[in-house]
């Protein structure tokens, strides 16, 4: 068995000073992904406190912006960071590991922000990446996880109705997602959880919402149908704290 564990940090230093590490230990994932670590090399070292883990960084240009990061108890065939296209990559949102059988990417998908001014280019990013997990499909299964900054479907939020025009659950984003579905993948935690509701794993810092449970299902892990026979378990860690994410979890065999 394998086990997965993707959660976007908010800031990995502040996250550490939260119990990121006695979570990441007591997880003993195999993988172990993390998005928004907000750090330039040289900022933190964890390789004391995390033993036995290669461990690999995409930062952004940016200071104190996005970056993603992965740690592994197997060490990859090889690792990419980026798409390998420069606009796209400036912001350190994806890091790719091949294993023997499958790829493992961690992605941090770009927020369209308020008032959607940044929609057209996540729709744009979204193609781009689409188009790289495809050529890399044609070589073995992919799994994808991260904060793809999208509530699938209405059941995936706390309010639909009012949120229908926002960013992460407008009618363009869930499409990509759609689209991103409709290529042969799984969401994984839907697959085991069809009609789960109140199932979350990002919540706005305000208005109290975590403690009203009015959040969002944005964190995924996406499956290539491929690798539909060897899926055993997908989770929501809603009780671990230190963020305004929490992990989320997929086993395989």
């Amino acid at each position: 068995m394998k086990k997965f564990i993707s959660w976007n940090v908010n800031g990995l230093r502040a996250c550490v000073q939260k119990g990121f590490c006695d979570y990441f230990k007591e997880a003993d994932a195999d993988a172990f992904c993390i998005q928004e670590t907000k750090l330039q090399e040289g900022q933190i070292n964890l390789s004391e406190m995390l033993g036995g883990y290669h461990d690999f960084w995409n930062y952004a240009e940016k200071k104190g912006y996005s970056g993603v990061a992965l740690f592994t108890k197997d060490e990859p065939l090889s690792v990419a960071y980026g798409m390998g296209i420069p606009e796209h990559d400036a912001e350190g949102r994806l890091i790719t590991a091949e294993f023997e059988d499958y790829y493992l990417i961690t992605c941090y998908t770009p927020n369209s922000q308020n008032e959607l001014r940044r929609l057209d280019y996540r729709i744009e990013w979204e193609k781009a990446l689409r188009e790289y997990i495809y050529a890399l499909e044609s070589k073995k299964p992919v799994i994808i996880c991260g904060d793809l900054n999208v509530a699938h479907e209405e059941i995936d939020l706390k309010n639909p109705k009012t949120n229908r025009k926002n960013a992460g659950f407008t009618d363009e984003e869930r499409a990509e997602m759609t689209n991103l579905l409709d290529m042969g993948y799984i969401d994984t935690y839907r697959y085991f959880h069809p009609d789960a509701e109140g199932e979350y794993s990002w919540w706005s810092y305000r208005f109290r919402a975590r403690e009203k449970n009015a959040g969002w299902r944005i964190d995924y892990f996406i499956a290539s149908d491929k690798l539909k026979d060897r899926l055993r378990s997908a989770a929501i860690h809603q009780e671990i704290f230190g963020s305004d994410h929490c992990p989320v979890e997929l086993v395989i065999e």
